[in-house]
């Protein structure tokens, strides 16, 4: 039974990072989850529904649980307009403000059908991830199951109650806010082709020598820089460049591992050889067009499987 519930945890870890907007609370949540099936197995009827939809059915009552106590997670481009160079960054906000990150490993299936693939690696970035917050939960929940999953409107009924036809104008009404914050629920990100893999080595060969004419050269026009747990942002090439050529910035010297996070490369960042940050970078075609740099590398390193300090081995779970 335990081999059979385990099967699912990779996607029930997605769908619920979807819903929560945090990884740490998606395996925390996903472990209830898994403890409840265990406890109430002998009432699963599998003539009325498959294991997977039973346990998609518990999943949803536990992240509908958990999001009657907790605020929206946002992104900084959500909290406050972009700031100008020179501006101080401000107070830290608490660590429930924000989207936070998630391995690939731990949301993302191996292998199965590039198409359905592409989808899934494109519902957990970040911008995506940000937007499904401002929906309410259920809308949430019909329009992750609908356009992510592509579940039909009967199971989705099923799962959630109530008539087929409320969840197609929940569904509706959750496309038009997606729409309104300019997201695609069924957009696509392929992996990166062989001109993003020589952006991605280009601009880690720029940082680690500290080279900001290339970084800047490699940003999108538009594009934009945030470091939770600060609401502080730039947008724009121009106002991030001139920030990055401050003299003195202490992000020289500074040495980068490659990892996966939200269906995007991610740098592990080091600073005297000591975890620092993860940076998780939007490309868009051949240049970068976000990057967020979190600064909580005590709690996120551990959970990405990443060394504490540079010259630690990779550890074997990423």
């Amino acid at each position: 039974m335990t081999e059979a519930l385990e099967q699912h945890r990779v996607e029930l870890t997605g769908y619920c990072y979807r819903m929560l907007g945090s990884g740490f609370e998606a395996e925390d949540a996903v472990q209830e989850v898994l403890v409840r099936a265990w406890r109430q197995f002998d009432r699963f009827d599998a003539a009325r529904a498959t294991l997977r939809t039973w346990l998609y059915s518990i999943a949803t009552n536990v992240c509908l649980d958990m999001l009657r106590s907790t605020q929206r997670r946002a992104t900084a481009m959500d909290l406050a307009p972009p700031a100008r160079p020179g501006s101080p960054l401000g107070a830290p906000l608490p660590e429930h403000t924000w989207v936070q990150p998630v391995p690939d490993s731990r949301v993302l299936p191996d292998g199965g059908d590039p198409a359905e693939l592409a989808v899934l690696r494109e519902s957990i970035r970040l911008a995506f991830v940000a937007a499904l917050q401002h929906l309410p939960p259920k809308q949430r929940a019909v329009l992750i199951l609908r356009d992510v999953l592509r579940w039909k409107a009967d199971e989705v009924t099923q799962l959630l109650g109530g008539t087929t036809a409320a969840v197609n104008s929940a569904l509706q009404r959750a496309r038009t806010t997606m729409a309104d914050r300019r997201v695609d629920a069924g957009g696509r990100f392929d992996p990166l082709d062989e001109g993003q893999r020589s952006l991605l080595d280009r601009y880690v060969t720029a940082f680690e020598r500290h080279d900001v004419d290339t970084l800047i050269a490699l940003l999108h026009e538009d594009a934009t820089m945030s470091m939770p747990p600060f609401a502080w942002w730039l947008r724009g090439r121009a106002d991030i460049g001139t920030v990055l050529r401050v003299p003195g910035q202490p992000c020289e010297g500074d040495r980068v591992l490659l990892t996966a996070a939200n269906g995007c490369p991610a740098l592990a960042q080091y600073r005297d050889g000591a975890a620092f940050a993860l940076v998780v970078l939007d490309l868009a075609g051949e240049r970068i067009a976000r990057s967020t740099t979190y600064l909580e590398a005590a709690r996120l390193f551990p959970f990405f499987g990443l060394p504490m300090s540079f010259a630690e081995p990779l550890r074997t779970n990423q």
